[in-house]
């Protein structure tokens, strides 16, 4: 996770695997993107591969890039932890939930409080 995490700080190395979101893209392509140098390039291209995040083939002459979205995962995962609501969170979500609840009984309860008010009278009265 953290080579993952390493490799994505870089808003090139982003950028390079937004390009290889839909298909495969030779390496000539990629480092035409860019205004840095192609060995730069070629760099940012290796710390993708050593983080998992690309993989690349050679085509005659070219290497062909695509990418990885496996290695995401573990980075995903720890997100998505971080984003889960905390014990508390679930508490005071659970709190809310019967504050409304007895909020909800207690404006039934007036109606239903004013009909056995009633029926008490009308058996008096016959």
């Amino acid at each position: 996770m953290d080579a993952a995490a390493q490799a994505l700080a870089d808003p090139i190395r982003r950028d390079i695997l937004r390009m290889l979101r839909d298909r495969e893209v030779t390496a000539g392509a990629i480092a035409g993107a860019f205004s840095v140098s192609r060995p730069a390039v070629s760099r940012h291209l290796r710390v993708l591969r050593e983080a998992g995040l690309v993989s690349d083939t050679m085509r005659g002459r070219e290497r062909a890039y695509r990418i990885e979205l496996e290695a995401l995962a573990p980075l995903e995962a720890y997100l998505a932890e971080l984003r889960a609501p905390s014990a508390w969170e679930r508490r005071f979500a659970a709190l809310e939930t019967e504050v409304h609840r007895v909020r909800r009984e207690r404006r039934r309860a007036p109606a239903v409080v004013a009909d056995d008010k009633k029926d008490r009278k009308d058996k008096e009265t016959a």
